[in-house]
């Protein structure tokens, strides 16, 4: 029975019960009349208050009115949580080399050509030094000349024959020859186009019959053996980055990635960028080109053991201070007050309020109180 029914059920016997106490009082004396007059008005307020109290009763028990919210919940498992320094580099070579030639001349023999492999002290090409080897056969012949002069000339001291100055005369002239001829030879040395490392051909600018002079490209040659990623990292990561460090390397045009650690970081800070220096060893399996723009991922902390990681938006902050989660408990809403460490990615590190295993409200939890009766979604 409703509270309306029970209600009007109640008001029935009430108006019965009156309209037959009239009538006996119309049957009685004026002083009994009054005095069962207010005995039945005491019923009547009797009768009205269980009738209220009752009517609360039903109310509370009535499920049926009662808003139940439908929410989406996910269910806590510990992990190890991880931060990353986001930052852009680029591939670099240390034996990265652009020749030109070392003196004025036009190129008579080029002897790679791209993609060559090269020893160091190897001849990649040369410029016309006739010139050059006509002034060292030039010269060849009076050191040839002179030498047996000093020869002789030493010889005769030796027995003690001639004098001290003809013999230094001749040493002399020796001497200096020699000197001309080593000159000569270091100019010959110029005319070629020399490789100071081994490695791999990558570009030759120049053709025969071209006038070259210092400074020109020539030839570039790289060894790619050795090959790194190289960054400039703001100066407010300095205290986060170190040697050894796990790092995460990316080629945004290839689509390929792979796993290293920080070789080196520098401590000095750039005073114009306010930048230091990282760099990052590559694997070598691969075909990398210097320069190629790469995305690095270094890794500068990593929780101990494994926590509770959220996502930031399900954060919600108290008026007065402080920050809280719902999760579903016995299908009701209860507030948990959190504690929060590293944040990462969408995601912040939980280090007190809540465990391995609860159900964690991730979606309506910004349309509920707590207390509220929730359902999970299905």
């Amino acid at each position: 029975m409703n509270s309306t029914l029970f209600k009007n059920y109640y008001m029935k016997n009430i108006l019965a019960f009156g309209l037959a106490t009239t009538l006996l009082l119309a049957s009685c004396s004026q002083p009994d009349k009054k005095a069962e007059l207010e005995k039945l008005r005491t019923q009547e307020a009797e009768l009205l208050a269980q009738i209220e109290k009752l009517e609360t009763e039903i109310g509370n028990n009535d499920t049926s009115k009662v808003k139940t919210n439908l929410v989406e919940t996910q269910t806590i498992q510990m992990q190890l949580f991880s931060t990353y320094i986001d930052i852009q580099g680029r591939i670099d070579a240390d034996e990265n080399v652009g020749l030109s030639s070392e003196i004025p001349g036009t190129i008579t023999k080029i002897n790679v050509k791209v993609g060559d492999e090269v020893s160091k002290g190897q001849v990649l090409a040369e410029t016309d030094a006739r010139t050059v080897q006509q002034s060292i056969s030039d010269l060849q012949t009076n050191l040839d000349l002179v030498n047996q002069l000093f020869d002789k000339q030493k010889g005769l001291w030796d027995q003690k024959i001639g004098t001290e100055v003809q013999y230094l005369q001749a040493k002399t002239n020796k001497e200096s020859l020699e000197k001309k001829m080593l000159t000569l030879q270091e100019q010959l040395r110029m005319t070629k186009i020399i490789s100071p490392i081994s490695g791999t051909v990558d570009a030759v600018d120049i053709k025969l019959g071209q006038a070259v002079a210092p400074g020109l490209p020539a030839i570039r040659v790289i060894n790619f053996s050795n090959l790194k990623v190289k960054a400039d990292v703001a100066e407010v990561y300095a205290g986060r980055i170190s040697k050894g460090d796990a790092v995460k390397v990316y080629f945004p045009d290839t689509g390929d990635s792979l796993e290293s650690k920080v070789n080196f970081a520098a401590r000095a800070i750039n005073n114009v960028t306010r930048t230091f220096t990282v760099e990052v060893l590559l694997d070598n399996k691969k075909d990398y080109h210097p320069n190629i723009v790469t995305r690095l991922k270094i890794n500068d902390y990593t929780s101990p053991t494994p926590v509770v990681a959220v996502p930031v938006k399900l954060i919600q902050n108290e008026i007065g201070g402080g920050k809280f989660v719902y999760i579903s408990e016995a299908g009701k809403a209860v507030k948990k007050v959190v504690k929060t460490g590293k944040e990462y990615n969408g995601l912040i590190e939980i280090t007190e309020g809540l465990k391995q295993g609860d159900k964690l409200v991730s979606k309506g939890y910004d349309t509920i109180n707590e207390g509220d009766l929730i359902s999970a979604k299905k």
